[in-house]
């Protein structure tokens, strides 16, 4: 949600809009109550009219592993 809305705004969105499509419950609501994140993301694009060519975030280079990962 960062990438789309920006840190402080992403923050406001998850906790503060409620989403039609998760019966009213917010993204952060949806997340605890265990509504994988994939459905409480498309909810987010839908009702904030996020463009299709947008939904799957901005490309990042990989990682390094960190040790604890090898």
């Amino acid at each position: 949600m960062d990438d789309e809305f920006g840190p402080g705004y992403a923050r406001s969105v998850a906790s503060g809009q409620a989403l039609t499509a998760l019966d009213g419950r917010t993204a952060d609501e949806a997340l605890a109550g265990g509504v994988p994140a994939r459905r409480v993301w498309s909810a987010v694009c839908e009702q904030m009219s996020v463009p299709e060519g947008r939904r799957l975030g901005v490309d990042h280079p990989p990682r390094e592993p960190r040790p604890q990962d090898l």
